[in-house]
């Protein structure tokens, strides 16, 4: 009788908990959605409004190009250590941390004139790096199984971003009166983002920070370098269409509106090719044939863009959008992919994002410099083939279905 009596309580049980479980994984999925839509407006939404900035604020082209660069710098720079603050403080509170302070970098930048715009920058910045560092790591400790998946609606949240924010910025300053107000706007939804994310930050017990595990070191490991170099090169291609793409295209004899244009629809399309990509690389038996097919589109997307006819310029910004959204979004789940446990996938992410955006802050300054030494974009378009080769080279290498391995000793 006993165990005839027990048996409908533990099959009430489980319902119940498999509802809080799917309630718990529901909520997860929206706050990363949230999170990484945030990532990007800050350094988007910038863009659209130079102009009305460099007026304002009477500033130089060289000072113009340091902004454009400088969070990707941050990226690049604060990277390799932030994985050491949670020796301090959990993922979760470094976050929502993380998420405070970029609402005061959104603020500083758009109301303190130029020291607060480049200040208010570079503390956006920082603040971002957090965030992307320490999301993969997240994700794979609580959804190992489902770690690709949701690192698929990360990077598509990066591009949803990505796209708002450049849409809306020219007409939030029409409606607003101004860049400044076109710019702050975007604290409003950093600030709800905040709210969401603090139900999914646990409080930690005492002692759980200093107990937990250190992270690897990477450095002498050559899958983390491969990876690190695709991200690397890959982002610098993209970081360099998204610069420079108006530019070619309006000495090229485009009107700069149809230039802009040309460029919404590369982003617009990534929206598309980021999740569909890496759900194409899981389903093969690693990620070599997907990386491969959307270099494949960035390659065709450039020859179009330097060579090919001008009115055929939407088909190859589709073709760029395609390629640099799948590429991406691919090379981002291998973070996660590559990564047996969270403690890795946290030092992966470190070394991946440092060095990778570094690369890619400095790709676009060396655009700059070929232009203006050559005096045509020839050399920039072989610079252009030598990024894609070298991404293709570390695709073949970083898309194997592998693990990276670390020596206990050597952590």
């Amino acid at each position: 009788m006993r165990e005839h009596t027990s048996h409908p309580s533990h099959a009430g049980r489980d319902p119940t908990e498999k509802m809080a479980r799917d309630r718990s994984r529901v909520g997860f999925i929206i706050a990363l959605t949230l999170i990484s839509i945030n990532l990007r407006p800050m350094l988007i939404g910038l863009g659209p409004v130079l102009d009305s900035i460099r007026d304002s604020l009477s500033l130089s082209a060289g000072a113009i190009g340091t902004l454009i660069t400088l969070p990707i710098l941050c990226f690049g720079v604060f990277a390799p250590f932030i994985p050491r603050l949670l020796r301090y403080m959990s993922s979760e509170k470094l976050i929502l941390l993380s998420l405070g302070i970029l609402v005061i970098g959104i603020g500083v930048r758009s109301l303190f004139g130029v020291t607060g715009l480049f200040l208010g920058t570079l503390i956006g910045g920082a603040s971002i790096s957090v965030v992307m560092v320490l999301l993969p790591s997240i994700i794979k400790q609580r959804y190992p199984t489902r770690a690709g998946g949701l690192m698929v609606v990360y990077s598509t949240g990066l591009c949803v971003g990505a796209t708002i924010a450049a849409g809306a910025a020219v007409p939030l300053e029409t409606w607003l009166g101004g860049w400044r107000w076109s710019l702050a706007f975007w604290l409003l939804p950093v600030l709800a983002t905040m709210l969401v994310w603090l139900r999914h930050t646990p409080k930690s017990q005492p002692g759980s920070v200093e107990e937990s595990p250190p992270l690897p070191r990477l450095r002498n490991n050559r899958l983390a370098w491969q990876v690190t170099l695709l991200m690397g090169l890959q982002s610098s291609i993209a970081y360099c269409v998204f610069g420079w793409l108006p530019v070619i295209l309006v000495d090229r004899g485009m009107a700069p509106l149809a230039a802009g244009f040309a460029l919404s629809i590369a982003m617009a399309v990534q929206m598309f090719s980021s999740p569909l990509a890496p759900w194409l690389a899981t389903r093969g038996k690693d990620q070599r044939a997907t990386l491969i097919s959307m270099l494949s589109f960035t390659f065709l997307g450039l020859v179009g863009t330097f060579y090919g006819p001008i009115s055929w310029i939407w088909v190859s910004a589709t073709s760029l959008g395609i390629g640099l959204g799948g590429c991406f979004s691919v090379a981002l789940s291998l973070l996660v992919l590559r990564s047996p446990n969270a403690q890795i996938a946290a030092a992966l992410s470190g070394m991946v994002q440092g060095i990778g955006y570094t690369i890619a802050a400095i790709a676009p300054l060396a655009m700059g410099v070929l232009h203006e030494i050559t005096g045509d974009w020839n050399a920039v378009a072989g610079l252009f083939l030598l990024l894609v080769l070298g991404s293709g080279y570390f695709a073949l290498h970083a898309g194997q279905a592998r693990y990276v391995q670390v020596d206990s000793q050597a952590s």
